[in-house]
C-alpha cells in the first residue's frame, strides 16, 4: 500500500495542480467567503424581498444546481479539466451580475441569479478534484485533495472576515461587496484556464486505469448524503441548540464556527497523511464512527446543567471536526480511486449528487428534528451515522473490471 508520508509544500502544489492553479481556489474562496455568507442579507436589505422569498429562492437556487452534475460529468470524461473549473467560476460571475442588476422587489431575478450561483457551487468540487485526479495519483493525490480543502477554508474564513468588516457600510457595502466578489470569481477564472490541463482516460497511467464499467457505488452515495449532515452542524444545528434551547450567548457558536475553520486549516493535510497508512475505506467508516460518537457528546453535554452545556458543547465540536476532517480527506479519494478513468467525471459528478443532495435537506432535517429535542436531534444522527459506516465498511468493491495487477495497485482503496 503507498503511503505519503511526507509533507513538502512545493510537491502538495504541483500535485494540486500547481501554482497558479493554487492562486486561482485562494482568490474562489475569498470570493465566495466575502459573498455567500451574506447573500440572504443582499436579498433582505439590498432588494427588499421577504426573508422566506429570499430563503426559498436560495434553497432553488441549490437544488436545481444539482440538475447540471450529470453534464457536468461527461463533459469531464470527455477529457477537460482546466476549462470545467474555470467554468464554474465564470457562471458564479454570471450569477453576481445578475444579482448587482436586480431591481429591489425582483424576486424572479434574484432566484435566477441564486440559481447560476448554485451551479457555480456544485459543478466546481467535481471539476476541481477530476483535475487533481489527473495530475496526481495515488496517496499523494488524497494529500492534493485534502490541500485544496485546506486552502479553500482558508479562502472562506478570510473572506467572510471582510465581509463582516465592511457591514456597518449598510447597502452599498453590501453591493460593493458583491461587485468584488465578481471580479475575484472572473480572475479565479481566468488564472484556472491558463492552466490548459486536458486529459483522456487512454493518457492516465496503468495503475489508475481500467476499462470496465463504473461501479454503481450505492451504499457508499447512500452513505454519503448522511455523512454530509455533518458539514452542517457547526453552522446549522450547534447554533440552534446553544442560542434556542440552551439559551447561551452568541458567542458560543461563533468561536465554534472559528475553532472548525482553524482546525481544518491546520490539521486537514495531516491527519489526511496520518490516515494513509489504512485503507480508505476503512477511514470512511472510522470518520462515520467518529461522527456518531460526537453526536452521542453533543446529546451528553446538553443535559448538563446551566453554565456546563456550552462549554461542554464547545469541546465536543471539536470531536466532530476531526470526523469531519476524516471524512473530507477519505470520500472523495475513496470514489476518485474506486473508478475507472473513462468515468472518473460521472462518477464525481454522482458522488457531489450525494452531497449536495445532503447539504440541501440537512437545514430542514436538523430543524425538524431539534424541535422534537435534543435525544430526537442528537440520537437520530448518531443512528444514521453508524449506519451509514456500516454500510460503507460492508460495500464490496465490485464492477470495476479491474485486472488482478490493478487491484493489487488498488489495495489502499
Amino acid at each position: 500500500m503507498a503511503t505519503t508520508t511526507k509533507l513538502q509544500p512545493r510537491a502538495l502544489v504541483r500535485a494540486s495542480g500547481g501554482p497558479r492553479y493554487a492562486v486561482a481556489l485562494a482568490v474562489d474562496a475569498l470570493g465566495t467567503g466575502m459573498l455567500r455568507p451574506f447573500l440572504l442579507l443582499y436579498g433582505v436589505k439590498v432588494l427588499r424581498l421577504s426573508a422566506s422569498a429570499t430563503g426559498i429562492a436560495m434553497t432553488v437556487g441549490v437544488v436545481v444546481g444539482l440538475v447540471c452534475m450529470p453534464a457536468v460529468g461527461r463533459w469531464l470524461d470527455r477529457g477537460a479539466r482546466s476549462t470545467v473549473v474555470a467554468a464554474s467560476m465564470l457562471v458564479r460571475v454570471v450569477g453576481v451580475a445578475l444579482l448587482m442588476a436586480a431591481p429591489a422587489g425582483h424576486v424572479r431575478l434574484f432566484a435566477t441569479a441564486a440559481l447560476f450561483l448554485g451551479i457555480g457551487n456544485q459543478a466546481w468540487p467535481a471539476a476541481h478534484a477530476a483535475l487533481v485526479a489527473t495530475v496526481a495519483h495515488g496517496r499523494e493525490r488524497d494529500a492534493a485533495l485534502a490541500a485544496g480543502r485546506a486552502l479553500r477554508n482558508a479562502g472562506l474564513g478570510a473572506g467572510g472576515l471582510l465581509a463582516a468588516a465592511c457591514l456597518a457600510g449598510g447597502t452599498a457595502a453590501l453591493q460593493a461587496l458583491a461587485a468584488v466578489t465578481g471580479l475575484a470569481y472572473l480572475a479565479a477564472a481566468a488564472l484556472a484556464w491558463s492552466v490548459h490541463l486536458h486529459t483522456h482516460p487512454a493518457a492516465a497511467p496503468a495503475e489508475d486505469r481500467a476499462d470496465g464499467p463504473a461501479p454503481r457505488m450505492r451504499a457508499l452515495l447512500a452513505a454519503n448524503v448522511v455523512y454530509a449532515f455533518c458539514l452542517n452542524v457547526t453552522e446549522i444545528a450547534l447554533p440552534l441548540v446553544l442560542v434556542t434551547q440552551l439559551h447561551a450567548s452568541p458567542v458560543w457558536s461563533s468561536a465554534i464556527f472559528v475553532a472548525n475553520t482553524v482546525l481544518v486549516v491546520t490539521l486537514q493535510v495531516p491527519v489526511t497523511v496520518l490516515m494513509s497508512r489504512f485503507s480508505r475505506r476503512t477511514v470512511l467508516a472510522l470518520a462515520g464512527v467518529v461522527l456518531a460518537a460526537s453526536y452521542l457528546g453533543f446529546l451528553a453535554a446538553t443535559s448538563l446543567g446551566q453554565g456546563w452545556s456550552a462549554p461542554a458543547v464547545a469541546t465536543v465540536s471539536v470531536v466532530c471536526t476531526i470526523g469531519e476532517i476524516i471524512y473530507a480527506g477519505s470520500a472523495t479519494a475513496l470514489v476518485s480511486a474506486l473508478v475507472p478513468a473513462h468515468v472518473l467525471g460521472r462518477a464525481l459528478a454522482r458522488f457531489q449528487l450525494s452531497t449536495g443532495f445532503g447539504l440541501a435537506v440537512s437545514p430542514a432535517v436538523i430543524t425538524a428534528l431539534a424541535s422534537h429535542g435534543e435525544a430526537a436531534l442528537w440520537g437520530s444522527l448518531a443512528a444514521a451515522t453508524l449506519l451509514s459506516a456500516s454500510a460503507v465498511a460492508t460495500e464490496k468493491d465490485q464492477g470495476t473490471g479491474l485486472s488482478g495487477c490493478c487491484r493489487r495497485a488498488r489495495a489502499g482503496s
